[in-house]
C-alpha cells in the first residue's frame, strides 16, 4: 500500500531517531564478537602509579651527564611507585653501551653508568685476554623485579625491586661460544679465569657483587647492585 505523502516526513524522522538510539544503546554487527556479544575492553593486571619527572636532583643530573659523556645511548624513565614498596627512581633504559645486552629493563642511573663502564673496560679486555676474541653479547636475567631477596630469610625486598640490580648470566663470543656462569664458573681453565677476572673487576665498581660461590640461588649468575659497601662474595 503506498505511503501517503504527508506521512513520509514523519517516517524519516522516526527512522533517524531509531538509528540514533541504536548508536547509543546497541552495537552494530561489525563490532560484535562471533557469539553476538560486544567486545569487553581489556583491563590491566594491576593499576600502575602515574609517573613523575625524574632526574631533578643534582646527583641524578650529573649521572645522566656522565652517561652522555661516555657515549652511552639511553632513555630517561619517569619515576614510578609500583606498589608494595617497589619503585623505579631516576632510572634509565639503556639503548646502546657498545655491546648488545639482553633483557635490560629499568636501571637506576648509577647502576647503568657502572654497568656500561664494566662492559667497556672489564668485559671486552678480558675476552681478548683469555679467548683472543670479542664479546658480541652480554646475557642477563634482567633488572627490575618486585620481589624479595632470593635465598634470604629476612623477607626484605631485593635491590631488583628498586631497579638497582642486574643479574648477568653469561657472555657470547665472536665465534659463537657462550661462556655461562652455569658451568663456566667451575669449567675449563680459560672460562674460570675469565669469569673470576670479571668478578674481581665488578667488586671495584658495584656496592654488592654475588657470585656462584655466595649461595645456591646464585649458581648461574653474577648479581650486581649499587647498595652495600663493597660487599663482594
Amino acid at each position: 500500500m503506498p505511503i501517503p505523502p504527508f506521512l513520509k516526513p514523519r517516517i524519516l524522522i522516526a527512522a533517524t531517531a531509531a538509528l540514533a538510539l541504536s548508536a547509543c544503546f546497541g552495537a552494530p554487527e561489525a563490532m560484535k564478537n562471533k557469539d553476538g556479544k560486544r567486545p569487553v575492553a581489556s583491563k590491566p593486571n594491576r593499576p600502575q602509579a602515574v609517573g613523575t619527572p625524574s632526574f631533578t636532583s643534582a646527583d641524578a643530573q650529573q649521572c645522566a651527564f656522565d652517561l652522555k659523556q661516555a657515549g652511552v645511548r639511553f632513555t630517561p624513565l619517569p619515576n614510578q611507585d609500583h606498589g608494595g614498596g617497589c619503585s623505579s627512581i631516576d632510572s634509565v633504559k639503556l639503548l646502546d653501551i657498545g655491546t648488545p645486552v639482553t633483557n635490560l629493563g629499568a636501571m637506576t642511573c648509577p647502576l647503568a653508568k657502572n654497568f656500561a663502564a664494566w662492559a667497556q673496560y672489564a668485559v671486552k679486555p678480558a675476552a681478548r685476554k683469555y679467548f683472543g676474541q670479542e664479546v658480541v653479547k652480554i646475557e642477563t636475567y634482567g633488572t627490575y623485579s618486585c620481589r624479595n631477596i632470593y635465598g634470604g630469610r629476612s623477607g626484605r625486598l631485593s635491590q631488583h625491586a628498586y631497579s638497582n640490580a642486574v643479574d648477568v648470566s653469561g657472555f657470547v663470543l665472536a665465534d659463537g661460544r657462550r661462556v655461562m656462569l652455569d658451568g663456566g664458573w667451575k669449567g675449563d681453565r680459560d672460562s674460570q679465569d675469565f669469569l673470576r677476572a670479571l668478578h674481581k673487576s665488578a667488586c671495584r665498581r658495584f656496592g654488592t657483587v654475588l657470585s656462584p660461590d655466595y649461595n645456591a640461588a646464585h649458581y648461574n649468575h653474577f648479581h650486581l647492585d649499587m647498595s652495600g659497601n663493597n660487599y663482594c662474595r
